[in-house]
């Protein structure tokens, strides 16, 4: 699964609209899809050998079932629906005010320790005191590069000793990665097959089932998915982002930049100025709920202001990392499905 070399961005480049995006892609690294050869579940999969199989194609091995583990926070979040608790994490955790950022989910944020909050950041004297024996994150890229794990350190990190795990969120639809996150959920000792996982997974496939039929039942309904910077409106390609990739496959009228103009952006995004936010027609505007992007409410430039979605008020959230769990990817569904269902053609 070779792809083409993706350049080198701005921090802001790496966290714009398409999602986020790796430093590099060289060589293509795809996992057949095993999970850990123990698929035990609950105390009994703490005993004996632990082994993952991760999508670089590489394989996590321990004595026993990690317990100290280290993850990117969304990892981290999506672990904790599953039941199995991380010691530290790293990534954005908490905003300004002190309260758990978007992609920390449900965790009690208080109660892990915090490796680095801000892209680049990551303390390696803290990261060795938790004795860690297992860094997971996930990938953008089809290099294996993980996610938020510094490459300037990276070999320092890694030479602490713990083995890592890489789950790709490149280049595929919400599916693949919500089975390979409950795979490893499930290797690291979750019970996978409790009443509240089935109804999760349930609650999923039953919001999948009303995107598509919404999809279908207004497909003049044009989603334009963007994220905001104080000089640049990012426009996404529904390819390489996860949840786009899906949504399209459901049938969702996605706005699709060329690939001519997605090409500063690495394949994900093409960048507008304000003065041609309104380049391309749209119902409804996804955006980029991240804190590292401009939310709706705080953009002050009047060609938004003036964008027929936006005036329609037909603007609804996105989060490019999505927390790998079935419980929360329902919303994202649904959300979307709802703004199809209720939205005025209004491009």
């Amino acid at each position: 699964m070779s792809q083409p070399r993706i350049p080198r961005l701005s921090r802001r480049g790496i966290l714009a609209a398409g999602g986020a995006i790796g430093l590099g892609a060289a060589l293509a690294a795809c996992g057949d899809g095993d999970g850990g050869s123990d698929s035990g579940k609950g105390s009994a999969a703490k005993s004996g050998p632990w082994t993952f199989k991760d999508d670089r194609g590489q394989t996590a091995k321990a004595d026993k079932v990690p317990s100290n583990i280290v993850a990117f926070v969304g990892v981290a979040a999506a672990l904790y629906d599953y039941g199995v608790p991380v010691k530290g994490v790293f990534g954005p955790t908490t905003t300004k005010d002190g309260k758990a950022d978007v992609q920390a989910g449900d965790m009690d944020v208080t109660k892990v320790t915090v490796l680095g909050n801000e892209w680049g950041q990551f303390n390696i004297e803290k990261y060795a005191s938790l004795a860690p024996d297992l860094l997971i994150s996930t990938m953008f890229d089809s290099a294996g590069t993980l996610w938020y794990v510094p490459e300037e350190s990276k070999k320092k990190i890694l030479a602490v000793g713990a083995p890592s795990v890489g789950v790709s969120v490149y280049d595929r639809q919400l599916t693949q990665p919500l089975e390979r996150m409950l795979a490893l959920a499930k290797s690291l000792g979750a019970d996978v097959d409790t009443e509240k996982v089935k109804q999760a997974k349930k609650r999923f496939e039953d919001a999948a089932a009303r995107l598509r039929a919404a999809a279908k039942a207004k497909p003049d309904i044009k989603v334009l998915v963007g994220s905001a910077s104080q000089d640049l409106f990012y426009v996404s390609g529904s390819n390489l982002s996860i949840d786009l990739e899906y949504f399209k496959a459901l049938g969702v009228n996605l706005v699709e930049p060329p690939e001519q103009a997605k090409a500063k952006g690495g394949g994900w995004y093409e960048s507008l100025s304000w003065e041609n936010v309104d380049k391309y027609a749209a119902d409804i505007i996804m955006m980029d709920n991240r804190t590292s992007a401009i939310q709706p409410a705080a953009i002050t430039q009047a060609t938004w202001k003036k964008l027929p979605a936006v005036k329609a008020n037909q603007v609804i959230a996105r989060n490019p990392e999505p927390i790998l769990s079935y419980d929360k990817c329902v919303p994202l569904l649904e959300d979307l499905a709802k703004a199809i269902e209720t939205a005025k053609k209004v491009s």
